[in-house]
């Protein structure tokens, strides 16, 4: 927070830097001249964003150095100084180099996702001196003339100066209709232009519009939007947070003013205790395991917009994708073309000629168009009176020229009443895999609404995208991992279903057509029921993505063109190509920078890497916080001093703990994440902390009754802890292979060497006879303690979810 707090003030600071600047309104041709340019940028008035979408290096410094728990072992070194107990300051190498690490990998993080930020910045066409030129949207100041078409984010408030767009400010007002932007009309920043092309001149830039807002809207991870890991370790850590304190106060005052122990030794006692209490490595360990998986990301060419995408989508069960883009190439080809009954061939031109006149006055604002304009070159030359771009609301086109409208379009739309009479014709052409589109005339005026009749169909035109090389072994990895594809598209039903066939996603004959779908109830059973869609509106696959949320399912949502922001931004987890549109990219939280979907599989992996490999770890941290929690309350229950001194904790933490805990998080794990973060790694933690208390404090009170001193249960406390922590170890590492049998015989090779040539380091003495004998007993009581504990705890959690009715598997 006070980071933020830092950049509001540093942004109220630049925008005080401003100087009043003379403004100018170029012609849409000419643009800015150099000089203005200069002039507006030595004055402040240039496109930059109110404050960077990533934190500085000194603020991942701060926030990593000036924690809670630093502070709380800042104190407890601080009073074992005062005490002349240095010996048991080994724990603060271990908190220094944690905190290091943190930092190097936070940074290291950083540098990659700005570079890659960088590159996938927003560009915009800019006209200066006459000439057009695409440039970062950054570097735009306040009067530029910018060229804005079909997929554009609109990088700054702007005034159209010459052209027509249909824009969607959905973004910024909530409402997805179309609005058509003409000469003299505001465009807002933020809104994303639909069809057509202008020529705008920015009003107003940098932090007098809305963009910067909205993009680190897009960017970073807002307070409240953490994963459910993160939340459980913030939960987790709050908690221990509030609960040391009290708890190190009250054990210090039974040790000294009860027991009438000395004021050193009360010091030790509780710093121990407290040591013990605190997950030091827990969130460390976490936030470096997400930036480590960020960097290995980024080397895929894979850009995160926001950390808690890559658990999300590792937990992910219901994937919506689109057709175009995701299981096809974003490229598209005309197949071929078929003349209508109403066609004349002797009264009128050529069908292509006249598909060529339409083709030659239409810019190419989509894949469609580009690949009508490619194919049909020939024309007669006339000129356009008026047109409409395409609009995903309406499902056409359309050019005016002086003897009449021409339409092309989804032939369910343009052809209305008439479609019946040529269904079969259309679908036919459609279960090959091709997209159908009609072309005619129409008799009535067009303003870019619905049509009101049908046209009179010349002919249809068949295209289609060519299906990814590697789409089917994309998705029969995703069916393998029980991940559900549902396909939603704006093309005809048939023909997408045959696509998906040919993607070999299942259930693929399952479809349905969208417009067709009236009322809530239809929608959502169609929905859960179906796998493919068509004729798909914008709305409407918002409202499939809140179905299915809404049905409990963890919802990942692709697309590429600028129909597919409002669901992306509703989707649990969104991903983006890089080559589509801008708006998509920006509204997304993961953009695939080679627009590549079949590295999908690799993202999703990564994502259970962390998850699972971060459980595991946590499992061993809360043993320990569980432990010393439980036998703090054993030893103000009994009346003892708390067994243990700190360095004995630090060396038990190192080698059961910290060490494994590392070299687990990084890990390959492919396994399906079950269950929820806290409570997997509590129920895995708890027969090991309550065996390991059972056994300290069993030992503690018999040691005391057959009068062995307390260096001696020390002593043996701790190799107790040890033998319990490598059974843990053991028991959450299986099945074991050659890395983990590596790790494992490692720590316990460190852990001896300690004990035998550091011994007076961590304070480990000889035991006495009485002593080797009650730890042998008990050691050999804890393999079954924690065996039955382990199967106790097991079918607990069973009984529980079966009480719920919640899947046991989980």
């Amino acid at each position: 927070m006070a980071g933020r707090t830092k950049r509001t003030a540093e942004r109220e600071t630049r925008r005080d830097r401003r100087i009043p600047t003379t403004r100018y309104e170029p012609d849409y041709r000419e643009g800015l001249t150099s000089r203005q340019v200069q002039e507006h940028r030595l004055h402040g008035w240039v496109n930059r964003a109110v404050e960077p979408p990533s934190r500085t290096t000194k603020e991942i410094i701060h926030e990593n150095v000036f924690t809670y728990f630093n502070l709380i072992f800042a104190v407890l070194a601080v009073l074992l100084c005062l005490v002349g107990s240095f010996r048991d300051l080994t724990f603060l190498p271990v908190i220094i180099a944690n905190t290091m690490i943190g930092i190097i990998q936070e940074i290291r993080a950083k540098q990659v996702l700005d570079k890659l930020t960088m590159l996938n910045a927003p560009r915009a066409a800019v006209v200066r001196d006459g000439k057009r030129s695409v440039i970062d949207a950054e570097e735009l100041v306040l009067d530029d003339i910018v060229i804005f078409k079909a997929g554009n984010q609109v990088c700054a408030d702007a005034v159209v100066s010459a052209g027509e767009v249909q824009v969607n400010e959905s973004l910024l007002t909530g409402e997805a209709d179309e609005i058509t932007k003409r000469r003299g009309d505001k465009l807002m920043s933020g809104s994303f232009i639909v069809s057509g092309q202008c020529h705008a001149r920015l009003d107003k830039v940098g932090e007098d519009s809305y963009i910067s807002r909205l993009t680190l809207q897009a960017k970073e991870m807002q307070e409240g939007e953490q994963s459910e890991m993160i939340r459980s370790l913030d939960k987790l850590v709050k908690c221990v947070g509030v609960a040391i304190i009290p708890i190190g106060l009250v054990l210090f005052s039974q040790a000294f003013f009860i027991q009438h122990d000395g004021f050193r030794d009360s010091v030790t006692s509780m710093i121990a205790a407290v040591i013990g209490m605190i997950p030091e490595g827990l969130y460390l360990l976490a936030s470096v395991a997400l930036a480590v998986s960020a960097v290995r990301l980024a080397q895929k060419k894979v850009l995160l917009h926001d950390m808690k995408c890559i658990e999300t989508l590792a937990r992910v069960d219901v994937l919506c994708v689109d057709k175009t883009g995701t299981i096809t190439e974003n490229t598209m080809k005309v197949q071929a073309v078929s003349e209508t009954d109403e066609y004349d061939e002797e009264k009128m031109e050529p069908l292509r000629v006249l598909i060529g006149d339409f083709a030659a006055a239409m810019t190419k604002d989509n894949i469609t168009m580009a690949a009508v304009k490619e194919y049909f070159t020939e024309n007669s030359g006339r000129t356009a009176l008026s047109k409409t771009g395409f609009s995903s609301a309406t499902k056409y086109s359309s050019v005016t020229f002086s003897d009449g409208a021409y339409v092309l379009g989804a032939p369910e739309f343009v052809l209305k009443e008439k479609y019946g009479e040529y269904a079969e014709e259309i679908t036919e052409h459609a279960s090959t895999g091709a997209r159908v589109l009609a072309f005619g005339t129409y008799d009535g005026e067009i303003d870019g609404k619905p049509l009101d009749h049908a046209i009179v169909p010349l002919g249809f035109v068949m295209l289609a995208n060519p299906i990814r090389e590697a789409a089917q072994e994309t998705f029969e990895y995703f069916a393998e991992q029980g991940v559900e594809v549902k396909v939603i598209s704006g093309d005809n039903p048939v023909t997408v279903s045959n696509v998906a066939k040919q993607a070999g996603i299942e259930n693929a004959d399952r479809y349905v057509d969208a417009s067709e779908l009236e009322t809530e109830e239809e929608l959502r059973e169609a929905v859960l029921k179906n796998t493919v869609f068509g004729r798909v509106t914008p709305n409407q696959k918002r409202k499939f993505v809140r179905i299915l949320k809404d049905a409990g399912h963890t919802v990942a949502m692709t697309g590429d063109g600028v129909n597919d922001v409002l669901a992306l931004k509703d989707a649990d987890c969104s991903i983006a190509m890089a080559s589509g549109s801008e708006a998509a990219a920006q509204a997304s939280q993961l953009v695939l920078l080679e627009s590549d979907f079949s590295c999908m599989p690799q993202v999703v992996l990564e994502g259970r890497r962390v998850v699972n490999n971060i459980q595991r770890s946590a499992s061993l941290f809360l043993v320990k916080n569980i432990f010393s929690f439980l036998l703090s309350l054993i030893s103000l229950v009994f009346m003892f001093t708390y067994p243990l001194e700190p360095s004995q904790i630090s060396l038990i933490s190192m080698f059961t703990i910290g060490v494994p805990a590392f070299f687990l998080a990084l890990e390959p794990n492919k396994n399906i994440i079950k269950g929820h973060f806290l409570t997997n790694v509590f129920l895995k933690a708890l027969p090991a902390a309550v065996t390991d208390a059972l056994a300290v404090g069993a030992l503690v009170v018999f040691g005391r009754t057959f009068g062995v001193d307390s260096t001696d249960i020390s002593t043996a406390a701790t190799m107790l802890l040890a033998i319990v922590g490598f059974m843990i170890l053991y028991k959450i590492s299986a099945p074991m292979n050659k890395i983990r049998v590596g790790i494992l015989a490692g720590c316990i090779a460190g852990l001896l060497f300690c004990s035998i040539f550091l011994k007076d380091l961590f304070a480990i003495t000889g035991m006495t006879m009485e002593c080797v004998m009650l730890f042998v007993v008990f050691a050999i009581a804890t393999e079954p303690v924690l065996r039955y504990l382990t199967v106790l705890v097991e079918k607990m959690r069973f009984y529980y979810l079966k009480l719920r009715g919640r899947n046991t598997e989980e």
